[in-house]
């Protein structure tokens, strides 16, 4: 059998066995009938060796469609940008460029699929600020910098219609938003990104400490919300998350719902919400601000790194950018770093 499909889901196999052989994308060769006449546990390594052709690559599960950030560094961090159908979680200080990225993901979402994106509009849904118009027109007056590689012919035009913003005060509205209002948007094709900024806000401000069960059951009430967007539409959702300091849990929460994982490059804060939430996600990336000062022509800025923190499909790596007037793009020949301590450019 070419289908991984057809023969992982057989019953003679154990159910454990079949999840697994799904993830690591097996293709069998001639090993139906064998399949219908055993069990998994009765057939021999020999047989298995000579019918089963596997390819190691594939335990990196790659996603089919992905929405491009228009920065070619943040595109090979993430093997081509969000995935299409899945959760992303982007957490970091306040004022570090989340929502920028964000805003940056809803101008990509516009351009074609050729050029990364997916031909539709974005949802934006704010819990805690005003939406960042001016920033906005800012990134569109600037995209032909950005997305020099896209013809003026292709550019979208009116980028600024096709970015719907809703305000959601409370959970209540949140989730009437998520279910009634942005379900609207993406079962008439007008968008195929949703970004909630920000995911933490409303769940700090709404509980007590004594509160944590009535928090969590809200919070799976949204991340389930968000899930079924995503799966159902088979769009990006972007969340863009508060963080908390490390260590101890979340002021408020469950010690016995408190993220328990271990920070490939340690710092000082973790995202905030816990393992509750952290379960629900496709993907988890963190900006931070680093040391030193980025030069590009009459520009400058302080260094983020972008870090992958878990994702199914992506191994862990980093890429160092900077703010500019176009938007979030990584480091190049033509940019210069300088260490605050030496002054030595790197």
């Amino acid at each position: 059998m070419s289908s991984a499909g057809k023969w992982s889901d057989n019953p003679a196999l154990n159910p454990r066995i079949q999840a697994a052989l799904r993830r690591a994308q097996v293709k069998l060769q001639g090993f139906h009938s064998a399949l219908m006449s055993h069990t998994l546990s009765k057939l021999s390594i020999e047989v298995l060796c000579s019918n089963m052709t596997f390819d190691p690559s594939a335990l990196l599960l790659t996603p089919a469609v992905t929405l491009s950030s228009g920065c070619s560094s943040i595109d090979r961090l993430l093997r081509g940008g969000l995935p299409v159908g899945g959760v992303t979680e982007l957490f970091g200080p306040s004022a570090v460029g989340k929502t920028q990225l964000a805003l940056q993901f809803c101008l990509s979402v516009q351009y074609p699929p050729e050029h990364g994106g997916l031909d539709s509009g974005a949802v934006y849904v704010c819990t805690e600020d005003m939406f960042p118009s001016r920033r906005l027109q800012q990134l569109i007056s600037e995209q032909s910098v950005l997305r020099s590689d896209v013809p003026l012919s292709l550019t979208p035009k009116s980028l600024s219609d096709r970015v719907f913003v809703e305000h959601a005060a409370d959970l209540p509205s949140l989730l009437s938003c998520l279910t009634r209002r942005v379900v609207l948007l993406l079962s008439r094709g007008l968008v195929r990104l949703v970004v909630v900024d920000s995911v933490a806000a409303l769940f700090r401000s709404e509980f007590e400490a004594s509160d944590w069960l009535q928090r969590h059951q809200q919070l799976l009430a949204v991340s389930s919300a968000l899930r079924r967007i995503s799966r159902q539409f088979n769009a990006p959702v972007l969340c863009i998350n508060q963080v908390r300091p490390r260590p101890g849990p979340e002021p408020g929460l469950d010690p016995g719902l408190t993220e328990n994982t271990t920070d490939p490059a340690p710092s000082s804060f973790g995202p905030a919400l816990g393992l509750a939430w952290s379960n629900q996600l496709t993907v988890r990336l963190m900006m931070r601000r680093e040391e030193g000062l980025l030069v590009r022509g009459d520009q400058s800025s302080t260094p983020r790194s972008l870090q992958v923190n878990f994702a199914s499909h992506l191994p862990s790596g980093c890429v160092i950018i900077g703010v500019w007037r176009e938007g979030l793009r990584g480091e190049d020949q033509s940019q210069q770093r300088e260490m605050d301590q030496s002054g030595a450019s790197v």
